[in-house]
């Protein structure tokens, strides 16, 4: 529990047990800033898209995402990573702010962030270790295709310019690596696509018609409604889902950092840190939010930032460029940032995992599972439901497995008094099941002897079968001896047997 919270110090993110790379290499510190740059710019028109499916005022998106990027760059768990006001969460939220008004969706925020704190030091980011690798890959590919298909409305029913300006982004941001890697190429291709809308005056849709930037810095306060019971009960189940909703993305996001980056970061550190975030993020007036995959990937992946610099710079210049550089902001044609997004999804999705060599050699189970989870996703564009459904159906796919390797061979004595069946595998609910029906109760001698050093009992179904074997040949008045159990199957047997009848 100590370590959950010894992390939230702000001091130790610049003292810490080592000094930042940023410090003492000039090279870092320019792919961590130019890399917040770029994350910042790509944040403000997605930000005013959820404030709209939130129903809230664009300003209050904006103001989320700066106060969830500057303090999760202080208290958060995975280095890089950006955290923002995200579609999910505003899905969840939505419907309370519709029925309720917008003092209760920041209470919920609020809410939101002290259950993540608690879940967080309760040690809920264990559970990511049964998250299989075939549902790591589905959700990275359903991230993709998500990603791709939020620019779809941005290249439909549009002047017929931003088709050109989506390719030559494109182009640039392909082939400019290849001259330099001193500029973030996104950058690049951002400035060059605006410069030219401008000073030509191409007419076509700009950050500035997706809304109204904000010109002052959010005040924090606390929300406009009573604090009654009444109150508690009306937020608490929308802020119980959008805490379940942000740490599910947020923690499947850090493993998938982690696995680019070759690092690892702390989950707990990171659930408890994602719940500081949304505590100040409602208290500044915001929507709240969480790790943001397609953002993180611009960070991480294209513009190859590693540290927390880059995360809190995602936040202040986000604020910077919406209060001070707001009208040049506003120019910024959509197709530029589209064409970035475009190439976020192609750089995300994990093509190898649909190359036919490695479809013909992945077993058909684990091409389901990564198919269900995509499907999910995709369908109900909510990335936990897809990650849940995933994970249930590789438990399923494994079960049908492992319950194949329960394995029964009899051995009769050349007396003929005694027969040894000798049981090999993992014995529980699944395999324990056709494990009774694999005795010849009838023609067996008077004495049986069930030889489980090679099995292992996981469950009371396993002991329920022993049971219910012993049962069936007591009726025969044959005598049953179970030998060669481990010490943990022996005293899950020796606990259950003969306490499990009428279950």
């Amino acid at each position: 529990m100590p370590s959950a919270f010894s992390a939230l110090s702000p001091s130790a993110w610049l003292r810490g047990s080592r000094r930042p790379s940023w410090l003492s290499d000039p090279k870092v510190l320019r792919t961590e800033v130019l890399g917040g740059l770029v994350v910042a710019l790509a944040l403000i028109p997605e930000a005013i898209s959820f404030s709209i499916i939130a129903g809230v005022d664009p300003a209050v998106g904006l103001f989320a995402s700066f106060t969830m990027a500057v303090t999760i760059a202080l208290v958060g768990g995975r280095p890089a990573m950006i955290s923002a006001a995200t579609g999910a969460v505003a899905l969840v939220i939505a419907p309370l702010n519709r029925e309720h008004g917008f003092g209760y969706l920041v209470a919920a925020v609020i809410l939101a962030g002290v259950f993540q704190v608690v879940l967080g030091a309760l040690g809920v980011a264990k559970l990511m270790r049964f998250v299989p690798r075939s549902v790591m890959v589905g959700f990275v590919n359903s991230l993709a295709i998500l990603i791709f298909m939020a620019q779809v409305p941005e290249m439909t029913d549009v002047p017929w310019p931003v088709y050109p300006l989506i390719a030559a982004g494109l182009a640039m941001m392909v082939f400019f690596p290849r001259l330099t890697t001193v500029v973030p190429a996104p950058l690049v291709s951002i400035v060059i696509l605006t410069v030219i809308t401008v000073a030509a005056g191409i007419a076509v849709p700009t950050v500035g018609d997706k809304g109204d930037l904000p010109s002052s810095l959010p005040v924090p306060g606390l929300p406009d409604v009573p604090f009654t019971l009444d109150t508690l009960t009306t937020v608490a189940p929308y802020a119980f889902a959008m805490a379940l909703v942000g740490l599910m993305e947020s923690l499947m996001t850090a493993k998938l950092v982690d696995d680019i980056t070759d690092t690892r970061s702390s989950k707990t550190r990171e659930s408890v840190g994602q719940g500081v975030a949304n505590i100040v993020t409602g208290f500044f007036g915001g929507m709240g939010g969480c790790a943001m995959i397609g953002q993180t990937m611009i960070n991480v992946r294209v513009s190859g930032a590693r540290t927390r610099l880059s995360t809190f710079l995602a936040g202040a210049f986000l604020i910077v460029l919406c209060i001070v550089f707001g009208p040049v902001v506003s120019d910024i044609p959509m197709a530029a940032l589209v064409a970035v997004m475009v190439m976020v999804s192609a750089a995300t999705f994990d093509w190898h995992s649909i190359a036919p060599r490695t479809l013909r050699r992945m077993p058909l189970g684990e091409t389901v599972v990564m198919l269900v989870t995509v499907v999910c996703v995709v369908a109900t564009h909510n990335l936990a439901i897809g990650v849940v459904v995933g994970s249930i159906a590789a438990m399923v796919v494994f079960a049908r497995r492992v319950a194949r390797l329960a394995e029964v061979t009899a051995v009769t004595d050349p007396d003929g008094g005694t027969v040894v069946y000798r049981v090999t595998g993992e014995l529980f609910f699944a395999s324990s099941n056709e494990l009774v029906g694999q005795f010849s109760y009838a023609t067996d001698p008077d004495r049986v002897v069930i030889d489980l050093s090679a099995a292992h009992i996981w469950d009371a179904s396993s002991v329920a079968a022993l049971d219910a074997i012993e049962t069936k040949y007591a009726q025969r008045g044959k005598s049953v001896e179970i030998v060669g159990l481990n010490e943990p199957s022996a005293q899950m047997h020796k606990t259950l047997s003969g306490e499990l009848a009428g279950s």
